[in-house]
């Protein structure tokens, strides 16, 4: 861990994300080697993430009850030794030990990740004691219409912003009315709440109204083959659909959407209480991430982040149609995976926000900040660091 000035010094928290706080955590030691003001870098998981950790100044384990959600970590049957020392604490709930600790940190800004909802709802407490929250929005309502992609599409419309509409359904009869009356379109499917796209499928009913009576969709192998390109055959979904047993016992609403076949944008946002501060754009070719600032995408993501008084570190993700006209298909309420990607234009959101919330820097804008955007292509590499030496 880095070395910091004292105890008295101020510190920025970010708790557990979904995949880019050890990219984050990075970015602010780099700010710090630069700044005229010291503070601390902290950071906090549920389980031991000791290639998260090498980043930060002081690291915490938070409370939590769920197992790991992580395919292939086997959870650890014995306690760590900041387990051991946090033994009490860690039965606290998640918001009140990073609170309790985040002021005896003397933390100003805490970045919540994957948790947002939790701490939102003790928002007044935090603020009681002088700390900025980062939750993704400014209210729990609001986070939860944007984990909620059929509410997220209802408040889209009232504020007339071109979202990807969607119709709910939580049976399979629902399912097949509403195929019955949107299948002449090229049709997709995802669960109203989730990430990384689990889920989500496009549908073959516009090869079978495009062919013959008898078209058989897609192949039912390839889809089990070639699980990347997310189709499957309709007729086998509806099937799968009715006879799941998951489904049965912990019920999943989903949506079926039209199938955007144009370019998809990823935008990460800096914003404050609705107000974009910072904002870098990224579509992707093939394996290249193609990074800068699109005017024609911002247009629409602007109106959105205000819409849903998106406050903090946000992702939004946009998809055009045939016309090649953008419409939303989502906010994520804490930072994507590649903000990292986007340091390589010359603009480091991570440095523009907290620089802005620790008072290292004047409130960022963002018609200052597009000229500094230098358009790149990036690809990303895989690399590996040791998280335990074997003796």
């Amino acid at each position: 861990m880095y070395p910091y000035a004292s105890e008295y010094t101020p510190s920025v928290w970010l708790a557990e994300g979904q995949s880019s706080q050890r990219d984050m955590l990075q970015s602010l030691q780099q700010l710090k080697q630069h700044s005229a003001k010291p503070f601390k870098v902290i950071a906090s998981h549920r389980s031991q993430r000791p290639e998260i950790f090498e980043f930060a100044d002081q690291v915490f384990i938070e409370p939590s009850l769920e197992p790991s959600l992580e395919p292939g970590v086997e959870p650890s049957l014995e306690p760590s030794l900041e387990q051991e020392a946090q033994s009490d604490l860690l039965s606290l709930p998640r918001w009140q030990f990073v609170m309790e600790q985040a002021i005896q940190a003397n933390s100003k800004v805490i970045l919540t990740g994957r948790n947002g909802i939790e701490y939102e709802t003790m928002r007044a407490e935090f603020e009681k004691s002088g700390i900025r929250l980062l939750t993704g929005s400014t209210s729990v309502e609001l986070l939860q219409k944007i984990d909620d992609k059929f509410a997220f599409n209802g408040h889209c419309q009232a504020h007339n912003i071109a979202a990807a509409e969607g119709w709910r359904f939580d049976t399979v009869q629902q399912l097949e009315q509403l195929l019955e009356e949107q299948g002449h379109q090229h049709l997709c499917v995802k669960p109203i709440t989730g990430i990384f796209a689990q889920g989500f499928w496009c549908l073959d009913t516009h090869i079978q109204q495009a062919s013959a009576v008898n078209s058989v969709g897609y192949d039912s192998f390839e889809h089990l083959y070639f699980t990347d390109n997310r189709m499957i055959n309709t007729a086998q979904f509806v099937s799968a659909y009715r006879h799941s047993l998951m489904v049965k016992e912990r019920p999943i609403p989903m949506l079926l959407m039209p199938y955007l076949p144009g370019k998809e944008y990823s935008i990460d946002v800096v914003c404050e209480r609705g107000e974009v501060l910072a904002a870098v754009t990224r579509y992707k070719v093939g394996k290249v991430q193609h990074i800068g600032y699109d005017k024609s995408v911002m247009k629409l993501v602007i109106p959105l982040i205000r819409a849903f008084e998106c406050d903090g570190f946000v992702s939004v993700q946009t998809k055009a149609d045939e016309e090649g006209n953008h419409k939303v298909l989502e906010i994520n309420s804490r930072p994507s995976g590649g903000i990292g990607n986007t340091v390589h234009s010359g603009v480091d959101l991570t440095q523009i926000g907290f620089g802005y919330w620790l008072g290292l820097e004047e409130k960022p804008n963002l018609q200052a900040i597009i000229p500094q955007i230098k358009p790149c292509q990036v690809r990303s590499i895989m690399s590996s660091v040791v998280i335990e030496p074997n003796e």
